[in-house]
């Protein structure tokens, strides 16, 4: 099989080329402060879930990347001033992630570029066809974090034998 016909190079080339588009229309914009792509899912996924306390697990888990990443992304937003770490109640050495007014502004700025290119991707798409998409997309999805837990217990039983 080519490289070119495989799912994990079409599945990349098409997150480049998505970013890539955003990014452009969003440097012709004035007055949008620049983050990263994975600082706006961020920044997205807090604003929609305000009144929810979230943690970087759940940041891990909602994005499928590894605790090292998350902190130092965490740590980044949080010298940006786009997010801070606050104490809870219940457990002091738990910290939740808060959005800043900062944090808030910049998630509302770029909301709407999201918004725009999402209708241009789906430029001479049916729903059905976005409904289907987004089933296999899914489906891959929970074959890959099978594979993961899968090969995470199997690594962790060889290690008791």
């Amino acid at each position: 099989m080519k490289r070119k016909d495989t799912l994990g190079f079409a599945l990349k080339t098409l997150d480049n080329l998505f970013f890539r588009n955003m990014f452009a229309y969003e440097t012709r914009q004035k007055g949008v402060d620049e983050v990263t792509v994975m600082h706006g899912w961020i920044l997205g996924f807090l604003y929609e879930n305000d009144g929810r306390d979230i943690f970087q697990k759940d940041i891990e888990a909602e994005f499928s990347i590894v605790k090292s990443t998350v902190t130092s992304i965490v740590k980044l937003m949080e010298k940006k001033g786009y997010i801070c770490r606050e104490s809870v109640e219940e457990d002091g050495r738990l910290k939740k992630l808060v959005l800043t007014e900062k944090g808030r502004r910049t998630h509302e700025q770029h909301i709407g570029y999201l918004d725009i290119l999402e209708e241009r991707c789906k430029r001479g798409i049916t729903p059905e066809e976005i409904e289907m998409f987004l089933a296999v997309v899914g489906k891959l999805k929970q074959n890959l974090e099978e594979d993961i837990a899968n090969s995470y217990s199997q690594a962790h039983s060889s290690k008791k034998k």
